[in-house]
């Protein structure tokens, strides 16, 4: 029974990045937009600009969707059936891989059009740069570095977490994801309060980030790009981005693409410097087909990995955990 569970989680997987694929996001009543509305609420009766604060913030925002997630897999833990609507239900609300690559394709389209105002108020969907002064290059660079980010924090990510811990790993995931989005940039009122949602962020994308540098190397051909190029600039350039996982993706997809990515990131208020990644030039509109093609064949192939665990290696750890003296321990 516990195997058929473990399969279970693996169709969920698939089940969920298929309806991910096809339908995309909820256009009204989306789970995580109610997530970000309820932690707002929490963020306002507990904030102080203190650590403190926001490691107590942090451990009720994403504790109690791990706890409902808990309680979800002991209840259906018997039910293989249920257990995968489950696990469709949250892989689906989870993802973003549709949203992500329609969104590049909608700034291309915008940009190849030459209407750059429709450019710039399109970029909000993808970062929060001040787009008001930004050409096509810096557009399409913004937009370059946005879909290779996010292919790990929307895709692999949560597909990632959903075939090591199941239910409590995607809504985790998303919840710990969502806070950082929320809280954990720098800002006056962010810096101390905000730093335990980044941190934890920062650690949940460790492995995503740098499986998905690795998978954006091999796919490079689907979008003309080269794949003994995106491995040497992803090998050189990984590290110097000065987020400890962004840069992961990023380098890989510069290389693949073939451009330079990084530079001066103007946000509302504040600027930051970024070290180069990538050679070549700047990206074009052009780009951002290939971007967006990359960003799915890349979202395939962590699905491939990630929907393999459950049903092989977690199976048989479960094998393992279900022996005989389990086995007489529940029959006590």
């Amino acid at each position: 029974m516990r195997q058929s569970v473990a399969v279970a989680n693996a169709a969920g997987l698939v089940a969920g990045y298929a309806l991910d694929s096809l339908l995309g996001d909820p256009r009204r009543g989306h789970p995580v937009a109610g997530f970000g509305r309820a932690a707002g609420a929490l963020e306002r009766r507990i904030y102080r600009p203190d650590r403190a604060a926001g490691v107590l913030f942090t451990a009720l925002a994403v504790g109690v969707p791990v706890l409902v997630g808990a309680a979800a897999t002991v209840a259906t833990r018997r039910r293989p059936v249920g257990r995968a609507v489950l696990m469709a239900a949250a892989t689906w609300t989870v993802l973003g891989g549709r949203t992500l690559r329609h969104e590049a394709q909608v700034m291309g389209a915008a940009l190849s059009g030459g209407d750059l105002p429709a450019a710039r108020r399109r970029l909000g969907h993808l970062c929060g740069r001040d787009p008001s002064t930004l050409d096509e290059p810096e557009l399409a660079r913004a937009t370059v570095e946005s879909v290779a980010e996010n292919t790990s924090d929307a895709v692999v990510a949560p597909l990632l977490w959903g075939a090591l811990a199941g239910l409590p790993g995607l809504l985790g995931y998303r919840a710990a994801n969502t806070l950082d989005a929320m809280v954990g940039h720098r800002s006056s009122r962010y810096a101390r309060f905000g730093s335990p949602a980044a941190r934890l962020d920062d650690l949940l994308n460790l492995l995503p980030a740098r499986l998905t540098g690795l998978l954006t190397v091999a796919v490079a051909p689907v979008a003309d790009g080269d794949r003994g190029r995106a491995w040497r600039v992803w090998l050189r350039d990984r590290n110097d981005h000065p987020s400890p996982n962004a840069g992961q993706c990023e380098a890989a997809m510069a290389g693949a693409l073939g451009v330079r990515l990084g530079g001066r990131n103007v946000y509302f208020g504040r600027s930051e410097v970024r070290p180069y990644l990538g050679d070549g030039p700047r990206p074009e509109a052009r780009h951002l087909k290939r971007a967006a093609r990359i960003c799915g064949a890349v979202g395939l192939a962590a699905l491939g990995i990630c929907a393999a665990y459950p049903a092989t290696v977690g199976r048989l750890r479960v094998g393992k955990d279900d022996g005989p003296s389990s086995r007489a321990a529940e029959r006590r």
